[in-house]
């Protein structure tokens, strides 16, 4: 009688159990519902667990968005010839300081509009986004004046030859005099995202796409009805897919009903604002020109060893970057937790939304890692049929995805830094880990050192690691909770 009880006990112990893993299992499910569809939570309230699940999710589907992007144009451009790829690699490496610019400020953006957010100033997060947008005009006209009328000789300066130059300068003039869309994409996003309302800007960036995927064909090949434009018909549906997104960004900002909402009393420029928008982005700004620059340095010293290494090594890296990209969404995430909280005059829970971010990405590039590593050929077969530039290409994805579980935690550090507005402390270790240890280590490892190749894939473990190690100890010192905005 006995046992009877005790294995009824079991049994009843066991179903409780099951009903609780599928009540949890139903709760996970629809906060995803939940994240993808928008939320109105309060992310200075309630568990950190679920406001990460909420904000993470839209925001790393963005990135994966924003990786697709790029991909899409190079895949119909290929079609054209290896003139055209060639004046789209020309024209993306223009554009970077563009995106330099435009991620830059929108770090800005995102520290003092999720502030104002966090202190329940609705009035202070439109004006700072009012600011953040007339800023952003401001550059991207400054840049697309000499842009459109200057597009063969920036050609020419990168080294174009004569026939890319006649063929290509109009992709180039197009690209480069459309900046305002990608420049106003990443800004309108920020605020949407440092808001809280993440799954916005998500959908922005799927719109975008949708809009790139369906125009490049028909106006590169001349489908059906439209013009056979060739390379111009890239840069026409790219610049048409961003410029349909920014005005439904703009119809949300004036129409929807979110977080940050503007009316016609925002529209006027505020300098104070202004100023401290341009100071805090100029951290930003720094970081992304000068991680950018330490990417070409690298890319120097790789082509020593010839062309199939550095094959390999671009392939890789590619690679690598797509596998970040959902990595930084939650990064992304930390910021806006760090800012909201901070304005709420919650530091503890600022600082305990950042350390619960950081493990999450830890398991994510962990996961990650353990597939790079076991089958690194794999991913880089998937872009080209040479055994010599697969070899190479496996030894750099091999060698550098053992430093991702470092490096996840790196980038949630650094952007809490950001989300705190204080993205001067992160540029400094960026320019010390990059310029003054990555590079020179990079040339002596490869080189004099002989290790080849792979000493430059050290190298980067070694300063990513030393990053991490370097913002980990100063974000432990806490200074950055004092900071006012």
């Amino acid at each position: 009688m006995i046992l009877v009880k005790k294995i009824a006990s079991n049994k009843g112990n066991i179903t409780s159990v099951h009903h609780a893993d599928v009540s949890r299992f139903k709760k996970i499910l629809k906060d995803i519902v939940e994240s993808i569809r928008g939320t109105e939570m309060d992310f200075t309230e309630g568990r950190l667990g679920r406001a990460i699940l909420l904000l993470s999710i839209p925001m790393v589907l963005e990135m994966v968005m924003e990786s697709i992007f790029a991909l899409v144009d190079i895949f119909f451009v290929s079609k054209l010839g290896s003139d055209a790829v060639a004046t789209v690699g020309i024209t993306e490496s223009l554009l970077t300081i563009i995106y330099a610019l435009g991620l830059g400020l929108s770090v800005g953006t995102t520290a003092i509009v999720s502030r104002r957010i966090g202190e329940k100033n609705s009035e202070g997060a439109s004006t700072a986004a009012v600011q953040a947008i007339a800023i952003g005009i401001g550059i991207s006209l400054f840049i697309a004046i000499p842009g459109i009328f200057l597009a063969r000789e920036f050609l020419r300066i990168m080294g174009a030859t004569p026939e890319i130059v006649e063929s290509g300068y109009h992709y180039t003039g197009i690209m480069l005099g459309g900046n305002v869309v990608i420049m106003l994409l990443f800004i309108i996003n920020a605020i949407f995202r440092s808001a809280g309302d993440a799954a916005i800007s998500m959908r922005v960036l799927w719109m975008a796409n949708l809009f790139n995927i369906i125009l490049d064909p028909c106006l590169i090949f001349g489908l059906g009805p439209f013009p056979e434009l060739g390379i111009k018909g890239a840069a026409i549906a790219t610049n048409i897919g961003r410029g349909l997104a920014v005005l439904y960004q703009f119809y949300l900002l004036f129409h929807g009903k979110k977080r940050v909402k503007l009316i016609l009393k925002h529209l006027k420029l505020n300098f104070s604002v202004m100023r401290k928008l341009i100071k805090v982005s100029l951290g930003g700004i720094g970081q992304n020109i000068i991680a950018t620059s330490s990417w070409i340095g690298l890319v120097r010293i790789i082509a020593v060893f010839g062309s199939e290494v550095l094959a390999g090594y671009t392939i890789a890296i590619r690679i690598i970057l797509f596998s970040l990209l959902p990595a930084w969404g939650l990064a992304n995430a930390a910021a806006t937790l760090v800012g909201q909280n901070l304005g709420a005059r919650k530091p503890k829970r600022a600082e305990r939304s950042v350390w619960l971010t950081g493990y999450a990405n830890m398991a994510f590039l962990g996961l990650i890692t353990v597939f790079l590593i076991l089958n690194p050929a794999f991913f880089i077969k998937l872009f080209i049929d040479n055994d010599s530039v697969i070899a190479s290409g496996a030894s750099c994805l091999r060698i550098i995805s053992y430093g991702y579980i470092f490096y996840a935690m790196g980038m949630v550090l650094v952007q809490a830094f950001n989300g705190a507005g204080d993205t001067l402390t992160p540029t400094k270790i960026n320019f010390f880990c990059f310029w003054m240890l990555e590079i020179p280590l990079a040339y002596f490892l490869a080189i004099p050192s002989g290790f080849g190749e792979k000493g430059v894939y050290y190298a980067i473990i070694i300063a990513e690691s030393v990053m991490t190690i370097v913002v980990f100890l100063i974000f432990r010192r806490g200074k950055w909770k004092m900071r006012e905005l």
